[in-house]
């Protein structure tokens, strides 16, 4: 089968020619129509989690993706072939991932059926980004009239985190360049903040004096957060995924802060398909590339000037 390799950590991703994989005990063998890049993909690459879980090289990248059961393992219940998932596909060791055409993944993973209502390679965009903004907003515990503010809105997991806090009633402040400022005003933004036009932390301190009651981050620097921490009022939330939050500092403040990391599950999963079936969940933009364009979609990735999703088309 082709896929996407590298070596070692810190290479250079390349198209490859790989065995073909077999379902073994409780797995599903899963022949993939697309896969969705994430920042996460990068940073294994680059050695993210060497040392605290092993990896097989030749390392196929990659968590997410959705495509069509081929086969299955033994054991195997709740699963039929030919059942179009999409899903976390994630097993350990890693370095089998789903930047390839077929992979294999174990039945209890973060895994569900396709949403009637997209495709499989739209479908392939949303597990862990729409995963983690779901999670980031029901951790912030908030309903129905506060204000949230939410940076990095334009990429994959800011575009769905101001849909779902503007679901749940949430006055949301948005980052936003003047060319992509309607669209996330569409999405549920009631006002956006132009990074693109100085200092974002002087621009909230000039709107909103009174302060905020969440801040959700996906992009800022240490110091950047910290100053924007300083707006969320006493009893509030400042999260991050990026993992620049003093947590301790933050509570003398009086507000939790919290470097986010998403736990995973089916159940979260589902929570994303019926958020899409019923329409309360839109796909941001999505730029799709061949497998074979793979790398240089990393790259881009890497660059942080991603808007939306980036998914890697591989099959039908």
């Amino acid at each position: 089968m082709k896929a996407i390799t590298v070596a070692d950590f810190g290479m250079q991703p390349i198209l490859s020619d790989m065995p073909k994989p077999t379902a073994g005990q409780g797995q599903l063998l899963v022949k993939l129509a697309a896969a969705s890049v994430n920042p996460y993909d990068w940073k294994v690459i680059d050695g993210l989690l060497k040392g605290h879980v092993q990896h097989d090289f030749p390392f196929i990248p990659g968590s997410d993706g959705a495509g069509t059961i081929e086969a299955l393992g033994e054991c195997v219940s709740g699963h039929q072939v030919g059942d179009k998932i999409y899903g976390q596909f994630f097993t350990t060791p890693l370095g089998h991932g789903s930047y390839a055409e077929y992979v294999v993944v174990p039945q209890e993973g973060a895994l569900d059926t396709v949403p009637q209502n997209i495709s499989l390679e739209d479908a392939a965009a949303l597990p862990t980004a729409a995963m983690t903004a779901n999670a980031l907003v029901v951790r912030t515990g908030l309903e129905d009239g506060p204000i949230v503010f939410i940076v990095g809105a334009t990429g994959g997991v800011g575009s769905f985190a101001v849909q779902i806090a503007a679901g749940k009633g949430l006055q949301v402040i948005a980052t936003a360049s003047p060319a992509a400022a309607e669209n996330i005003k569409q999405l549920g933004a009631t006002v956006i903040i132009d990074h693109t036009q100085g200092n974002i932390v002087d621009q909230l301190k000039e709107k909103y004096p009174q302060g905020i009651d969440a801040l959700i981050d996906m992009v800022s620097d240490k110091e950047t957060f910290a100053a924007l921490a300083t707006q969320v009022k006493p009893g509030g939330y400042a999260l991050t995924t990026v993992f620049v939050a003093d947590e301790k500092a933050l509570e003398k403040q009086g507000i939790t802060g919290e470097n986010f990391e998403l736990q995973a599950n089916a159940n979260a999963l589902q929570v994303i398909t019926q958020l899409v079936e019923s329409g309360a969940l839109k796909l941001p933009p999505i730029q799709k590339v061949p497998l074979e364009k793979a790398p240089e979609a990393l790259a881009q990735s890497r660059s942080g000037k991603t808007k939306g999703k980036l998914v890697i088309t591989i099959g039908e």
